[in-house]
């Protein structure tokens, strides 16, 4: 979607995003060019309306509010990325039980499902898009919201509920019995739930940061960052596919080729969130 239109207010603007979204909007207001970017937008980071805005952000908007996102990712990331490391050590004296490593993965989940949260509450409580970026639109504060015409709001949402699919998933794999079938329902399913959720999310994100549908932006660091992430998503979903338990043997590779994966996921994540902490400190980075 991409184009130009004439704002009630007579003000010429040209909008740009992946349809049904607009990310992008340009025009000229009182003398001062404005590019809004929804991505942006809702993680405060606008220097320029920042600088115009007379009034204190909300918390959710601050850098300190960003940074702590990008830090409770990447704690979730690294027992992931730890979690998978123990899983690829070798039969020996030095293999950890299938219980710690388990044990590990469920507390990755926790700061991964917190973090997920804090990410969709911001979304949630965006101020809404006006004319005069000094003047910002406020909405009712909200836990949850429901704004399915933007973008960022439906990638922290999925996220945030593919992050409880993985508490479920993780916790389902320390405490169900072995049997193939308990392992498929309790432990694949929400894994595969997780996942899609994952991809999902991890897709919208960076449809809103390039604001088309494939983008390629190296040099812009919220896009490195967006497109980690869905890396990390990626390489997640293939983990969650080949981790299936079939009824009768299964191949040995599958199991090791899951697990590198979702280490390779892990990674990308860790990634993810140490650029974003970055960003939250150099935003127009």
């Amino acid at each position: 979607m991409k184009g130009h239109f004439l704002h009630p207010s007579g003000i010429h603007m040209r909008i740009e995003g992946p349809w049904p979204f607009i990310t992008s909007r340009s025009y000229t207001r009182a003398g001062h060019h404005i590019v809004w970017l929804a991505r942006r937008h809702r993680k405060g980071l606008d220097l320029a309306a920042r600088a115009r805005d007379a009034t204190i952000p909300p918390i959710w908007q601050s850098p300190a509010y960003n940074w702590s996102v990008g830090a409770i990712f990447a704690l979730g990331s690294l027992l992931f990325a730890i979690g998978s490391v123990m899983s690829l050590m070798p039969q020996g004296p030095w293999q950890p039980s299938a219980l710690s490593t388990n044990v590990v993965f469920f507390l990755g989940s926790v700061p991964f499902t917190t973090a997920g949260y804090l990410q969709h509450f911001q979304a949630a409580n965006a101020s809404a898009f006006t004319l005069d970026p000094a003047t910002p639109g406020r909405r009712h504060l909200t836990l949850i919201g429901w704004h399915p015409a933007s973008a960022g709001w439906l990638s922290t949402f999925t996220q945030f509920v593919g992050t409880v699919a993985f508490n479920f998933n993780t916790f389902d794999a320390i405490v169900a019995s072995n049997a193939w079938y308990v392992q498929d329902v309790a432990v694949w399913v929400p894994d595969m739930a997780g996942s899609a959720l994952f991809l999902i999310s991890g897709y919208l994100a960076f449809i809103e940061t390039g604001h088309r549908y494939w983008s390629w932006r190296p040099k812009d660091l919220a896009w490195q960052i967006v497109f980690v992430n869905l890396i990390g998503c990626i390489a997640f979903m293939i983990a969650a596919v080949l981790a299936y338990v079939p009824r009768g043997p299964q191949p040995g590779w599958m199991a090791t080729v899951s697990v590198v994966h979702l280490l390779i996921g892990a990674l990308c994540f860790f990634v993810g969130a140490i650029l974003t902490m970055r960003e939250s400190r150099f935003p127009g980075a």
